[in-house]
């Protein structure tokens, strides 16, 4: 997995932790000042993946209130019986006083005193968005919600450019839409020798989306490209994975459908689980509403799961599941 191969580091203030029995923690708060924040305060994320030790928490804590910096909330997870520390903190700092690079030099200070596995920081007002582009077949319900999110901006990303083995006509909405605003559509027909294709045109990417892409990327691909590819399979898996599981499911009489995003790996629909949804179903609906129940829950997860990896909510957890805070 290549899940975070992006950015740098930093953490939580959440002193006086030590050799945790609990599992898990979360901590909200606010300045200590109650009055009107700075206009000068910026916001920044932080992940961190260690191994467990005492005084984790609070050398990271310490870091960022000797910079000024005060965190807001802090996530805690350390796995019973192993000895594995995750955390994310949200925390407001002032750049004047702690620049973006210094930021970096920091934590990895820190990450090295901890044998870190990952240590990754984010400023979303400093740092420029994920950049991503955006693979698709002939459904275009994931598609068009993924573009109308980026441009109502409830997606931090930047849309490179939409990748098909469908061919659109120039007055589809999709492509109007596109036209409007930039972002190149190119129409790539089913091909093993096609991949090459693609991979030239998303290398500058940070992450990948499959908005129902209904083709298999080869091992070779994933390998090449070495970066996240995040899709969305219309069924709650493990259940009904495969070509058209919204018939499996309808065929099977299930009274839960769902829709799960997850990260691809070279064996199909088998990836490390992100987000999941699911709504009840009964006898009374046929396949047309049972469809368009599930087609509404793909759009909500993968939206969800975007802005999860965005947020750097999502980190890798053993072979093959995450840590989502």
């Amino acid at each position: 997995m290549s899940i975070f191969r992006r950015v740098s580091s930093s953490l939580p203030q959440v002193t006086g932790i030590a050799k945790r029995s609990i599992k898990s923690l979360t901590i909200t708060g606010e300045s200590l000042d109650s009055s009107t924040p700075s206009p000068s305060l910026t916001h920044g994320i932080h992940v961190f993946h260690c191994p467990d030790e005492v005084g984790i928490v609070a050398k990271l804590s310490e870091c960022i209130a000797s910079r000024g910096g005060n965190i807001h909330v802090a996530d805690i997870f350390v796995p019973e019986n192993k000895n594995v520390f995750y955390s994310r903190s949200e925390f407001v700092f002032d750049p004047a006083k702690w620049p973006r690079v210094q930021m970096d030099e920091d934590f990895l200070k820190l990450s090295k005193i901890f044998n870190a596995t990952k240590s990754v920081v984010r400023v979303p007002d400093l740092d420029p968005k994920f950049k991503i582009a955006v693979l698709a077949s002939k459904q275009d319900h994931c598609l068009v919600d993924l573009l109308h999110g980026w441009q109502d901006g409830r997606l931090p990303v930047n849309i490179s450019c939409i990748i098909s083995n469908h061919e659109r006509g120039p007055n589809t909405h999709v492509i109007r839409f596109l036209e409007r605003h930039g972002i190149p559509y190119h129409h790539l027909d089913t091909s093993s020798k096609r991949e090459e294709e693609i991979l030239g045109l998303v290398q500058d990417t940070d992450f990948l989306v499959l908005a129902r892409y209904m083709q298999v990327l080869s091992g070779s691909f994933i390998n090449n490209y070495g970066k996240d590819v995040i899709n969305i399979h219309h069924g709650l898996l493990p259940s009904f994975k495969g070509g058209n599981p919204s018939r499996q499911a309808f065929v099977a009489g299930v009274k839960l459908i769902g829709a799960t995003s997850h990260f691809v790996t070279e064996e199909l629909d088998a990836g490390p689980i992100i987000e999941q949804m699911v709504e009840r179903v009964s006898h009374r609906d046929n396949m047309r509403s049972f469809v368009q129940k599930s087609e509404n829950l793909e759009k909500q997860c993968l939206a969800k799961a975007i802005r999860s990896y965005c947020e750097l909510r999502v980190l890798p957890y053993e072979d093959n599941r995450t840590v989502v805070f």
